[in-house]
């Protein structure tokens, strides 16, 4: 009964549109207050516990260097740059928009940061250049979400500290399935773009494409510095967040010359905000799951899964997708993990999961909410960028979801794809 209550005020909470933080924390002290078993201190004591992981500090670095690239010049100088050598080739822009996700994503660690950065410059570009809006604004919004796959990803961060896994091991295994994905949806996307008869731009001269390649460079290079340092053994996850936003900050300075002062307010400014939305969700969603764990729900739910007789590795993944899909309708990433992950973690262990490849279908699987109504955030944000209907984005997106949908299928049943790399790393 108390588990029902719980779920209904958040839910009716969630209809009302009160922010996911506020709702996780607001059920959770009202249920606390009801059950009178533990102290309303305990909840702000839970939330800084829950916060106080050295490992959690690598989100505010990562996004400080995200945003940095999204607003001081680097993501202008890189997509300028793919847009010199691919730019005039049927769908080429297409490419160039993918692509250009792809390498913000190996930075910022965001879907909705890496939708907002490229969204801004690519979606325009696109519609000028003869491609349906609708078909731009779906490329850029489902694009965006390799934010969370590539590393460094804020999600995958997330699901280290609540499982307890290696953030290096977990980075290696988004690897080669962000690069899988990345070249399905190039594919995709340039056979969709011919078919259509989408534009192409006017043939870059070699002259041009080196001028616009010397000046992408020092930004391309920041991904290269982060894995780096992270895989040489140099720095931490933690540490090398903190190299990446200092290097992002001298080339933004020294190289681009973006110097305005209100130019840096923004910067901080947002950084600061998409911060703290993230750190009070991890916050509100470890106290949702201490009155869970108190009431025994994960130890229920595991019990009735469990006893499903047909229950093995391949029912275990279609029902958590399905799990995954409705809930990403309305809650983000980070909280659909740190709700889900203490239900889902003793399951995965008896059924023998190995919990770096179920990380990386979870994460595709976040990546897909991304782009589901009524709560998908980069939905949202191509949205306000592009001054469209919700529904537009999402017609346009639509065919992106069912690759995305098919290419998940092939990494559940093709765990060497998320293993590889930790493995040759152990």
């Amino acid at each position: 009964m108390e588990t029902i209550l719980l779920f209904s005020i958040f839910a009716i909470l969630l209809l009302l549109r009160v922010p996911i933080a506020v709702a996780l924390l607001a059920a959770t002290t009202f249920m606390f207050y009801l059950d009178g078993s533990f102290a309303l201190w305990t909840i702000p004591q839970k939330i800084f516990t829950s916060l106080n992981h050295i490992t959690l500090m690598a989100i505010p670095g990562f996004v400080l260097a995200g945003t940095i690239i999204a607003k001081g010049g680097i993501a202008k100088y890189l997509i300028e740059s793919l847009r010199s050598w691919i730019g005039h080739v049927s769908g080429g822009l297409s490419v160039v928009t993918i692509l250009a996700c792809m390498f913000f994503a190996a930075i910022s660690g965001s879907s909705p940061a890496t939708a907002a950065a490229i969204g801004s410059i690519m979606v325009p570009a696109m519609i000028e250049a003869g491609y349906s809006k609708k078909y731009a604004m779906g490329l850029v919004a489902s694009a965006g979400t390799l934010g969370i796959l590539i590393p460094p990803s804020i999600p995958l961060i997330v699901y280290g500290v609540v499982t307890e896994q290696s953030i290096g091991a977990l980075f290696l295994a988004g690897v080669i399935p962000g690069l899988g994905l990345t070249l399905v949806l190039i594919i995709y996307s340039i056979i969709y773009a011919r078919i259509k008869g989408y534009g192409k731009l006017p043939k870059a001269s070699m002259s041009e494409r080196i001028k616009a390649s010397k000046m992408a460079i020092p930004g391309a290079f920041l991904p290269v510095l982060i894995l780096g340092c992270i895989y040489s053994g140099a720095t931490t996850p933690t540490e090398a967040s903190i190299v990446s936003a200092v290097y992002a900050v001298i080339i933004s300075i020294f190289v681009y010359k973006e110097r305005s002062l209100q130019k840096w307010k923004e910067i901080i400014n947002e950084s600061i905000g998409i911060t703290s939305m993230i750190m009070l969700i991890i916050g509100g969603a470890m106290t949702f799951s201490l009155f869970m764990t108190q009431e025994q729900i994960p130890q229920m739910l595991a019990e009735k899964m469990l006893a499903i007789e047909s229950l093995n590795i391949v029912l275990f993944f279609v029902l958590t997708a399905i799990l995954f899909f409705i809930l990403g309708m309305f809650l983000e990433s980070s909280s659909i993990m740190l709700i889900t992950l203490p239900l889902l973690l003793p399951i995965m262990i008896t059924l023998g999961i190995n919990p770096i490849h179920f990380a990386i279908v979870m994460i595709i699987n976040m990546e897909i909410a991304q782009i589901t109504p009524p709560v998908g955030l980069n939905l949202f944000v191509i949205s306000g960028i592009a001054k469209s209907k919700l529904g537009e984005v999402f017609k346009g997106a639509f065919p992106f979801i069912i690759v995305m949908i098919i290419y998940m299928v092939l990494v559940m049943a093709w765990p060497d794809l998320s293993l590889w790399l930790p493995n040759r790393q152990g």
